[in-house]
Order: structure tokens, then C-alpha cells, then sequence
């Protein structure tokens, strides 16, 4: 008897409430199956505009246009200048002379202060030695009761001398 107490005990399987669960969810898995493949075998809706394919028209670049030609009258050639003739350095002048050479001398053996301006207030730049040979580059310039020449050693040092000191030479 006890075997037939246990029998009795145990719930029955719902088998009709499972089954009518199964069918349905069968049922709504085969509906949406069904309503996706309505959806997307439709054509894409139209848009309210259609698109046309653009045409693009090569063509070619624009000619210039021509325009007059103005005539100009034709220049007038200018006569060449006569080049003037090279200095002779090889000959002294007469006095000192802007593109000539100079010689230093009556210094006593001390030699010529060369300074940065026509005075003897300036800078001084060298001494140039006894005998040495100078360009003159520009001059006369009074200043300090003296005659200032512009002048460049032969090492290129460019100053200002007294002009007592200096001697018209022949160039080297």
C-alpha cells in the first residue's frame, strides 16, 4: 500500500497546457517568419524627388581674345660715352691728386698717424711708416689748420692723413 500512496502523491504532467504552449510559440515563430519575409521582399520606397545621373560636359578652354597691337615708336639709340682713359699712375703729378699715389715723408722717422676722420680729434687707426706708399682716395678737407686727405695703405686700412706729410708719387 504503500507503493499506491506514493503513485498518488505525484502531480499528473500538464501535457495539455505544454503542448498548447508548444503550438503557439510554433504558430508566432511562424508569423514573424512570415511578416519578416513581407518586409523585406518589398521594393525600397520611392523618394519624393528622383535622382537623375549627372552629366558632366568637357569642353574646351576658352580662347583668349586677341587685342590691338599698340605700336610704340621705336627708342632712339643713345651715343656711347667715350670711356675715359685709365690714369697713369707710373708718372708723379705735380701736387697730390685724387687717384694718385702718395709717399709718406717729413715725418722725422715716426711716421703719419692715419685716423677714422679729417681731424685730429678722431680715432686713431695706424701710424703708416716712413716712405710708405698710399692711395689717395678723396680730398682736400681743412680742419685743425690742416689739409686732411682720404687714403688707403697697402694693406687696404682706408683713413684720413695730414697732407703735409704726404708727397705726390708714381704708383707701384
Amino acid at each position: 500500500m504503500n507503493s499506491d500512496k506514493q503513485s498518488d502523491t505525484r502531480e499528473p504532467v500538464p501535457w495539455l497546457w505544454l503542448g498548447l504552449g508548444v503550438a503557439l510559440s510554433l504558430v508566432l515563430l511562424v508569423g514573424a517568419f512570415i511578416w519578416l519575409m513581407s518586409f523585406l521582399s518589398q521594393p525600397p520606397e520611392e523618394t519624393a524627388v528622383a535622382q537623375e545621373p549627372t552629366i558632366l560636359v568637357l569642353t574646351a578652354p576658352p580662347q583668349p581674345t586677341s587685342t590691338p597691337t599698340v605700336l610704340r615708336p621705336t627708342p632712339t639709340v643713345l651715343p656711347t660715352t667715350t670711356p675715359q682713359p685709365t690714369i697713369d699712375v707710373s708718372v708723379a703729378p705735380p701736387e697730390l691728386t685724387v687717384g694718385y699715389y702718395a709717399t709718406v715723408a717729413d715725418t722725422g722717422g715716426v711716421g703719419l698717424t692715419v685716423r677714422n676722420g679729417p681731424s685730429t680729434r678722431t680715432v686713431r687707426i695706424v701710424v703708416a711708416s716712413e716712405g710708405s706708399k698710399v692711395y689717395v682716395l678723396d680730398g682736400p678737407t681743412d680742419a685743425d689748420s690742416l689739409q686732411w686727405w682720404q687714403i688707403r695703405l697697402t694693406d687696404g686700412t682706408e683713413g684720413w692723413a695730414a697732407g703735409d706729410f704726404l708727397v705726390p708719387a708714381a704708383g707701384p
